[in-house]
């Protein structure tokens, strides 16, 4: 029996860096939406209720603070796992992510994009 196929939404306002994990992440079997920045990936995550988010810090108009507060406020999405993939690396920005309900941190820079598939793997295990 085929295993049922994980919904990735990964919101990053970098087109490079999402169509760079798109494309890794879909190889691998999963489907994958996509959102350029925090608002659009609200309304993403309402509509198809992902497995997991990757979620950048840093975009235009609302940040990912405000996507993962708006996240858990809401009944539909607050069970949602929320990996944070950011180059904000100071111990401050981290605990501020983790506190309000990241599942994960992850510095850009610390992770090929093996390794974050490699990663989210082990998450949903």
């Amino acid at each position: 029996m085929e295993k049922k196929k994980r919904k990735i939404l990964i919101i990053e306002d970098e087109k490079f860096l999402l169509e760079m994990y798109q494309g890794r992440f879909e190889k691998e079997g999963y489907q994958v939406f996509t959102a350029i920045d925090g608002q659009c990936g609200l309304r993403l995550a309402q509509k198809e209720k992902p497995d997991l988010i990757i979620l950048d810090i840093l975009m235009p108009g609302m940040d990912g603070y405000e996507v993962i507060r708006k996240l858990k406020e809401d009944n539909q999405t607050k069970e949602i796992t929320i990996l944070v993939l950011s180059n904000l690396g100071q111990r401050e920005e981290v605990n501020q992510g983790l506190k309000l309900g990241a599942d994960d941190y992850i510095i850009k820079t610390d992770l090929t994009p093996s390794e974050l598939v490699n990663k989210v793997e082990r998450m949903f295990k």
